[in-house]
């Protein structure tokens, strides 16, 4: 499916935002338009020829698997982010879909193209990639907190700062993309643990549940770390 850009609802905050109408048209003609449903892999590790590709909607993961089978989560991507790596493959990590999400994918070879004929591009990649790895470092680090209120409570404001289109607040409302074994897995947690935390933050007047994934920041202070 070719690409809508007119219409993508990251046009203004992924990389290419940076490129005029008349590249980001050219840029557009090599890229296709990619839908995954909840589960399904965009990348294995071992890819040779794994593409590049910007989330426009829907939340992807990160993970390796042990010789034991066990999930190890190493990042999460969140719209706007850019996934592929551009000089060497996906050796080691799986990029699975958390919830249904919509990408735009390059060849490896036609996004390496656009970023010899736009510098800006190029520049504007190297920084979505340090502020993701940014993100990454901060989510990991979680799980060498002290408590599970410390751990947990500081994960959903780093969820709802990846889900705002502000650099200055976090969203008042998003959908968690992770399961609460997930959220375990990730802060070195157990699910049960997971869920009395996040009880006990609505309890608390910090956040409002709604539905099964959906959460509200009621009081973001209430979040962070005293």
């Amino acid at each position: 499916m070719s690409l809508a850009c007119a219409t993508c609802p990251v046009r203004d905050s992924a990389a290419c935002s940076v490129l005029t109408e008349g590249e980001r048209e050219v840029l557009s003609a090599a890229g296709r338009t990619r839908e995954l449903k909840r589960g399904e892999m965009l990348f294995a590790a071992g890819d040779e020829d794994a593409a590049c590709a910007t989330l426009v909607t829907g939340a992807l993961k990160v993970c390796s698997t042990d010789v034991d089978g066990n999930e190890r989560i190493l990042a999460l991507v969140h719209p706007s982010g850019f996934i592929g790596e551009l000089f060497s493959p996906f050796a080691h990590h799986d990029v699975v879909a958390l919830t249904d999400s919509k990408l735009c994918t390059f060849a490896r070879a036609d996004l390496e193209g656009a970023i010899e004929r736009y510098p800006a591009l190029s520049r504007a990649l190297l920084r979505r990639s340090q502020e993701d790895l940014h993100a990454s470092r901060e989510l990991m680090e979680l799980a060498g907190r002290n408590s599970a209120a410390e751990k947990v409570g500081s994960f959903l404001l780093a969820l709802g700062n990846a889900a705002s289109s502000s650099p200055c607040h976090p969203a008042d409302h998003f959908d968690l993309p992770l399961s609460r074994g997930d959220m375990a897995n990730m802060l070195g947690l157990t699910i049960e643990t997971v869920s009395r935390q996040i009880t006990r933050l609505e309890k608390g007047g910090a956040i409002r549940r709604n539905g099964s994934r959906g959460i509200e920041l009621v009081d973001p202070a209430l979040l962070s770390p005293v």
